[in-house]
């Protein structure tokens, strides 16, 4: 290699300094200066809170859980949709020092006992169902197996009144005792990323790591308090309580909540009925949008901003994104659970292209390097690999697993993200895939990211997804899931062939092509690519990898 040649490293200078203070003391300081503003509105319900009132209702929750035994460390629970309690209990919980582990809202009994055991979470608050799931009976039936869960406050019964009338007796100088002994380093949140082996791994976040990373996108956004901000995202994951509630808490915005879980219409008829300026969502929920029915009804001239990611965004829907929902300055957004979460962001002015080609360049205060998966050299840009980032937002390990911590974060405190990255000459990184779902078809390495771009410009389709299934000849095929515009409009096999022929080398056309109403998704709104696989090498008699 010549020496001249570029590394794929970047670190993201920075103009302003970190943030030294807790979650806690993050709040006070906006209330101090929004008191007046409204701070966080529930669209389904019509409450309100401003900035002074989210306060006092943030201390009672405190003082419920001081009077309920939690302490600094204590693990306290939240298993709930988007509601303004689950608001509540995030910055509770920080006040105080407690750790809030963020239970899955689509888990079933099996998933929710692990948590709580593996965790140790001794109080658990939850809404008491969501959808089809009893959240009470699926509670009653684990208790049995988790001795530490001492207690259980449900959001819309009764014991959500008695948590508020037991805190009434606490002392109100409790809180500042709990604040003196609250540092940004300590843990504040566990999630779990859902593992597609085994059980899921708690990644532990400090105060310092989420609140400035959420403080951090809020910033690149040009937040203020003047600014309103949809969240139809999961709460229980990064992209709603820390680019969500933290980016929008550290400015003095306002968090608009639309509904309990996702809905296209409500979002729409919340960011109108709102005058909200800001909106965030996977792809697939910016698709469910603006195909809505009644799109072009809905008066979203407001909007000047907002957050797509969670999966790479295609082209055509950027680009009506920004036409069609007045959105010039949306973001792009690349991140894990593990680094708190976003390391790379498009910026307000940058091109199409660089927000739909690439996931943007390495935050303020954050170093990040693609590396040769086999030696862990940084290699050229350019040129593929594994992406790595370090800095204030790496997580501070999985919840009391450090082999599986020591798995992906190397000695010299670099997360290891298991995603294919090119970081391009300009330092903007493109994702090619997870290093796992890249196909490696007759000895040629195929990214269905690429493959996927060009189907999104087919008139039929309107989303589509690519996967590779086992194959005796060639290790692996290619074969393309797609969703429909119209179903009364088929699509064959032939057809798509001919179609990516002209554009694409020969061993990257899909060999199947395999028609759906919609894709398996996990709760925070991602395709689930394994389950894909494994129904597609099912149907075709052969074994999955």
């Amino acid at each position: 290699m010549s020496q001249h040649q570029e590394l794929s490293y970047a670190s993201g200078a920075a103009e302003r300094p970190l943030l030294g203070h807790t979650i806690g003391t993050d709040l006070a300081r906006t209330i101090e200066r929004f008191g007046d503003r409204e701070a966080l509105v529930e669209a389904a319900t019509g409450r309100r809170w401003t900035y002074a009132e989210l306060g006092r209702a943030v201390d009672e929750v405190a003082l419920g859980l001081l009077a309920k035994g939690v302490g600094k460390g204590d693990r306290v629970g939240i298993w709930a949709p988007n509601c303004a309690e689950w608001v509540l209990v995030q910055y509770a919980t920080a006040e105080i020092g407690a750790i809030l582990v963020n239970v899955n809202p689509a888990y079933r009994v099996h998933e929710l006992a692990y948590v709580l055991q593996q965790a140790g979470i001794t109080v658990l608050v939850s809404a008491t169902h969501h959808r089809t799931s009893d959240y009470r009976r699926m509670v009653e039936e684990v208790r049995p197996e988790c001795p530490e869960l001492r207690e259980v406050v449900y959001i819309d019964d009764p014991t959500w009144g008695a948590l508020l009338t037991a805190g009434a007796s606490v002392p109100h100088t409790r809180l500042a005792e709990c604040a003196g002994t609250v540092s940004a380093d300590d843990p504040v949140n566990i999630q779990y990323t859902s593992g597609t082996t085994g059980f899921p791994k708690g990644a532990t976040l400090s105060h310092h790591n989420i609140l400035n990373n959420g403080y951090g996108v809020g910033e690149t956004l040009a937040y203020t308090e003047q600014d309103r901000v949809c969240l139809p995202v999961p709460f229980y994951h990064c992209f709603g309580m820390v680019m969500g509630n933290l980016g929008i808490t550290s400015h003095g915005a306002c968090i608009v909540i639309p509904a309990p879980a996702f809905d296209p219409a409500a979002t729409l008829r919340a960011v109108q009925d709102e005058r909200c300026t800001s909106l965030y969502g996977v792809p697939t929920m910016f698709i469910a949008e603006l195909d809505h029915p009644d799109f072009a009804g809905y008066d979203l001239s407001s909007l000047r901003t907002g957050i797509m990611a969670g999966s790479p965004c295609p082209e055509e829907v950027m680009k009506r994104v920004v036409a069609e929902m007045h959105m010039a300055e949306v973001s792009i957004c690349y991140g894990m659970t593990e680094t708190s979460p976003v390391s790379t962001q498009t910026r307000r002015d940058d091109d199409l292209e660089h927000r739909t080609a690439t996931v943007g360049r390495v935050l303020p205060h954050i170093e990040v390097k693609v590396v040769d998966p086999a030696s862990g050299v940084t290699v050229p840009r350019g040129t593929p690999g594994e992406l790595c980032t370090r800095g204030y937002s790496v997580m501070l390990g999985y919840w009391e697993e450090p082999e599986r911590t020591a798995e992906v974060i190397d000695p010299a405190r670099w997360m290891h993200t298991g995603d294919l990255a090119v970081m391009n000459d300009d330092g903007y990184v493109r994702i090619a895939g997870r290093i796992k779902d890249m196909i490696i078809r007759g000895g040629e390495n195929v990214y269905p990211r690429e493959i996927e771009e060009l189907l999104y410009s087919h008139p039929k389709i309107a989303d589509v997804q690519v996967v590779g299934v086992p194959d005796e000849k060639y290790g692996e095929e290619i074969a393309a899931c797609v969703i429909l515009r119209n179903p009364e409009d088929p699509l064959t096999r032939d057809e798509l062939a001919d179609y990516c022929r002209t554009r694409l080398a020969h061993y990257k056309v899909p060999r199947y092509l395999e028609v759906l109403d919609a894709f398996p998704m996990t709760v925070s709104g991602k395709v689930r690519k394994v389950e894909l696989r494994e129904r597609l090498a099912g149907q075709l008699g052969v074994s999955a990898l």
